[in-house]
């Protein structure tokens, strides 16, 4: 299954921006994050641009977008 994976902000330090990745069976948001060993929490995700939750499972071809959660004022 191919999942494209966009990184924003704080996240992209040291990885990348945008990446097609591939993964066998099912997987789920929060393991996509293990696997990228994206540990901030809270995280903003975004599947086909509606929001998910870690536990969320994506399908192939769909487009994960994953932010850390913005501060300030």
């Amino acid at each position: 299954m191919k999942i494209t994976v966009k990184l924003f902000a704080s996240l992209r330090k040291g990885r990348f921006d945008e990446k097609v990745m591939e993964f066998s069976g099912n997987i789920s948001a929060g393991e996509i994050c293990k696997k990228l060993d994206i540990t901030e929490n809270p995280l903003i995700l975004l599947v086909n641009s509606k929001h998910v939750d870690l536990d969320y499972f994506l399908s192939d071809g769909d487009t994960i977008s994953i932010f850390p959660l913005v501060g300030g004022g």
